[in-house]
């Protein structure tokens, strides 16, 4: 007897996608969270708590390449990272999907087209309620349907950059964005970039899909639900899976979408006779092609002009998305980030705390970020049963360049005063690759429609099966395939 017809390992955007996309079906959908809701407390606005104490970081601690222990960035709670992510829903551009040259090397390309994940990017646009302006982007990519809602408004110190930046001959263009702004600002007056959501304000994976799925009576979550091994029978079908308290949960069909490392840690934890190497892992890829965007924060300053922002996030800028370079190759991306305190720089950086102060008062916070290429060498592995973490950080040159150019284009348009600092390793900057989709067994780990090439059951749709990381926010890109595997296992009539 079944527990479930699908079992979904991972309540985040890949997960909790699939969940609202089954959920109509009738089929009996069990979601695994490890973690548990994330509720409302005196920490949930709190810079100083968020960004210095680390009070939502994890207890836990992964090996970098050389060995040494660090505290990861991500997180486990109902709705998984999203919980904490700047709601930038924005698609990959029509030339991501095909092998484009980088400074750093060439992208291998997808086995889809953006022309095939255009009406799932339609459909993941409208369960997340997206507010975005079409028509300012230079590499905006076709569209079959506008945004469901209209933009968020810029404050004043972001529509005076909106208008300086195309009074030198750029395109600025609005964020496509996951918040609903009264909700948000309704409990305190800050920035959603990087602080959790605890009032529903940002159309985040629980707000946004979860939610929706569990209005169904089909559909059930199980929180505090830590699954250790999924394992396999007759035929190396996915059976079912185990959690680290010794249950064993069963199901025709599952699901995994626990996070780019956490997904590849889990396959490879679940090595059995028949697959000694890992589940899903025939072709070696499993934990392989670790991805991790090349980030920068850019301060921009003018010295007798303050901006009293609270949220700041409404901006972009894809002039140097798919050219730039030297021989014109692709930089990156721009965009605004939440804006930042003093308490926030103070925690980042060794500035003291009145500088800190007088630079967050008067800074327009930017978001630099380029392009990581797929190496097989950067990887997951697992050192005695803990997760080993190897990023080997590629196409720099290329971030450089985009820092670089934005620092021209800033001074160019008003702002003598430009400050750059790179994002260091402990932060999660769009994880994704470990379990990549391709057509060939030989060399991917599941196919065109997120299922595995080695288990005719198990599906993966979180960002692990990304073949590129493109230099944009990976969310909307991830609810689109959920939501394209889910109908894949509908019209196969999988778990029915």
């Amino acid at each position: 007897m079944s527990d479930a017809q699908v079992i979904i390992i991972g309540s985040g955007m890949g997960g909790a996608t699939m969940a609202a996309s089954l959920a109509a079906s009738g089929r009996r959908v069990l979601i695994l969270e490890r973690g548990d809701y994330l509720r409302a407390s005196a920490h949930d606005r709190d810079d100083g708590s968020i960004f210095r104490d680390g009070h939502y970081r994890p207890e836990e601690e992964w090996l970098d390449g050389n060995g040494a222990p660090f505290n990861p960035g991500n997180y486990y709670f109902v709705g998984g990272n999203s919980k904490f992510y700047g709601a930038v829903l924005i698609r990959f551009r029509r030339e991501d999907f095909s092998p484009l040259k980088h400074i750093g090397g060439t992208t291998p390309g997808w086995p889809i087209s953006y022309e095939e994940m255009e009406p799932y990017y339609c459909m993941a646009e409208q369960m997340y309620s997206v507010r975005g302006k079409a028509g300012d982007d230079p590499t905006e990519p076709p569209r079959s349907a506008d945004y469901p809602f209209g933009p968020l408004p810029d404050e004043p110190a972001i529509a005076e950059l909106r208008k300086r930046l195309s009074s030198v001959g750029f395109h600025p263009s609005f964020l496509p964005l996951g918040v609903d702004l009264d909700r948000w600002l309704s409990r305190a007056k800050t920035p959603w970039d990087a602080f959790p959501d605890t009032n529903g304000g940002k159309l985040d994976a629980e707000t946004g899909a979860l939610n929706a799925a569990l209005k169904h009576e089909n559909v059930t979550l199980r929180t505090n639900a830590r699954v250790q091994r999924l394992l396999t029978g007759e035929g190396n079908r996915i059976t079912g899976v185990e959690l680290s308290c010794g249950e064993v949960l069963l199901a025709p069909t599952v699901v995994l979408a626990a996070g780019a490392v956490q997904s590849a840690a889990l396959l490879l934890a679940s090595a059995n006779d028949a697959n000694p190497s890992g589940l899903a892992n025939r072709s070696d890829q499993v934990g392989r092609n670790f991805m991790n965007h090349n980030c920068s924060a850019v301060l921009a300053l003018r010295p007798f002009k303050r901006n009293d922002s609270i949220y700041q996030k409404t901006l972009m800028l894809n002039d140097f998305y798919l050219t730039g370079g030297r021989n014109g190759e692709p930089l990156g991306n721009v965009q605004m980030l939440g804006k930042i305190s003093s308490t926030i720089l103070q925690a980042s950086s060794p500035l003291p705390g009145p500088v800190a102060n007088w630079v967050a008062r008067h800074s327009l916070d930017i978001y630099a970020m380029s392009e990581d290429l797929p190496d097989p060498q950067s990887r997951v592995t697992l050192e005695n049963g803990q997760i080993k973490l190897n990023w080997k950080r590629s196409n720099w040159d290329a971030h450089l360049a985009l820092v670089a150019k934005l620092k021209r284009v800033l001074r160019k348009a008003g702002y003598p005063f430009v400050l750059a600092r790179p994002f260091d390793r402990r932060t999660p900057s769009h994880q994704c690759g470990t379990a990549k989709m391709g057509l060939d067994p030989v060399t991917s780990v599941v196919d065109a429609n997120c299922r595995s090439h080695d288990h005719s059951n198990l599906y993966i749709t979180d960002a692990s099966v990304l073949p590129t990381s493109a230099a944009v926010n990976p969310a909307l890109t991830i609810a689109a395939l959920s939501i394209r595997a889910a109908e894949h296992i509908q019209a196969n009539n999988e778990a029915a």
